[in-house]
């Protein structure tokens, strides 16, 4: 589909109104599109609502490498750890796990890096481009991220990943002492060192970015409809979406329903490697004030840090599929380690709020931006496990540049539906 898009009165119906979603449905309209939005529960509650908040451009390694499946069964084995692959559910997760493993094979190691390092590298630009559009530019905070080490033996382990980072044009500074403590007063009594990331951005609070989208997306004449969507066929040169209550016809469609994205491609005939990653996460209204900076632990591999809710504690990585029902053991595993790091925590009167969701994750770690391959009408955008909140604007400009047969500067090759 390549139109003078001035003038396009062409109609896109996008499915998933997370943050990706959202994202492709604001890029759609500004292109001049007509948009429609599904989604069987309103905008921004699954995935998008529980995450973080952060803005993580420096994860540049995939989830697949050597260094995590030589530690994985000691993770798996030990209670406290933030890996967790519930027994019930393990024979069906084996196929998968044997994809991630061999996504740890060095040509597809740097084949993931690379994918990774361009999305991340234009993420904070794309968002500040997406926002300004809107009058939103107050959702994203400069606000600094630490990367904290508990144990004083583990120093040289810090410069390591600091001249790893600086081989990659990420420049971090290496804080100890009274610098820590001027940084984080709170967090100094535990921690020994930290590397800053002075540049880094988080947003205010991740529901309240998706709400503010949402409402840009519909007052410039988007349309919702709130039902789950069954089906997604091409239809000669358009494209059918079936809900539970009637179908709907459109010109293109855009597949950003999350790990849902898995059963509407499979009716296509297209069958990909999509896991459900359920995240769990705490949030502390009280405790806001604590922490200054997002903080990520080395050691304990989990993050929290300040958001306009108050304080997010977000962790696990939990193979589980949909169905399951949260585990309450996570929820105590994410105060354990909480509590290590912020003493003040240990406060019974504190209110705590706990959530679960389902993060789209694929073996290799980047995500689907693509187009079906028969049907060029039908585009996907899904997998980002977690850096969907990262990669959602600069994901929206490129699923719109397949849209309309434009270049881009990023090698969409690495991203394709069928690399599996």
């Amino acid at each position: 589909m390549s139109q003078n898009v001035e003038q396009s009165n062409a109609t896109v119906a996008v499915v998933g109104a997370g943050v990706v979603g959202l994202c492709c449905a604001l890029e759609a309209q500004r292109k001049g599109y007509q948009v429609t939005l599904f989604d069987r529960d309103a905008a921004g509650c699954g995935a998008s609502f529980g995450n973080a908040g952060y803005l993580a451009t420096e994860l540049l390694e995939p989830l697949s490498n050597p260094k995590v499946l030589r530690s994985a069964l000691s993770l798996w084995l030990s209670p406290k750890a933030p890996l967790f692959l519930p027994l019930g559910y393990f024979h069906r997760i084996v196929p998968w796990l044997l994809r991630f493993v061999g996504a740890a094979g060095a040509a597809t190691l740097r084949r993931s890096r690379k994918g990774l390092m361009q999305l991340n590298r234009e993420a904070i630009a794309a968002w500040q481009r997406c926002l300004e559009d809107i009058g939103a530019t107050e959702q994203i905070v400069k606000s600094g991220y630490l990367l904290v080490w508990e144990s004083a033996d583990k120093v040289d382990e810090a410069r390591q990943h600091q001249a790893w980072l600086r081989e990659h044009s990420i420049e971090t500074e290496l804080v100890q002492g009274e610098r820590l403590a001027q940084l984080e007063p709170e967090l100094a009594k535990r921690v020994n060192h930290a590397l800053l990331f002075p540049d880094a951005c988080r947003v205010s609070e991740p529901y309240q970015l998706c709400t503010r989208l949402f409402s840009a997306f519909i007052e410039r004449g988007g349309v919702f409809i709130q039902q789950s969507v069954t089906q997604v066929r091409p239809s000669g040169q358009q494209v059918t979406v079936f809900t539970e209550a009637q179908d709907h016809r459109y010109d293109a469609a855009m597949i950003c329903a999350g790990v849902w994205s898995k059963t509407l491609l499979r009716d296509m005939g297209i069958n990909v490697p999509l896991e459900a990653e359920r995240g769990y996460h705490l949030t502390i209204p009280e405790a806001g004030f604590m922490l200054r900076h997002t903080i990520g632990s080395a050691e304990r591999r989990f993050v929290m840090g300040p958001l306009d809710s108050g304080l997010r504690v977000v962790g696990m990585t939990e193979l589980g599929g949909l169905k399951l029902p949260p585990f309450k053991q996570r929820f105590d595993v994410l105060r354990y380690h909480s509590r290590q790091l912020l003493p003040g925590l240990n406060t019974p009167e504190l209110e705590v709020s706990e959530w679960m969701g389902h993060r789209p994750t694929l073996p290799d770690s980047l995500p689907v931006i693509d187009r079906h391959p028969q049907h060029p009408q039908i585009l996907f955008a899904f997998g980002h496990q977690h850096l969907g909140l990262t990669q959602a604007a600069v994901t929206a400009e490129l699923t719109l540049k397949l849209l309309q047969n434009e270049a881009s500067m990023i090698d969409m090759e690495l991203f394709k539906v069928n690399r599996f």
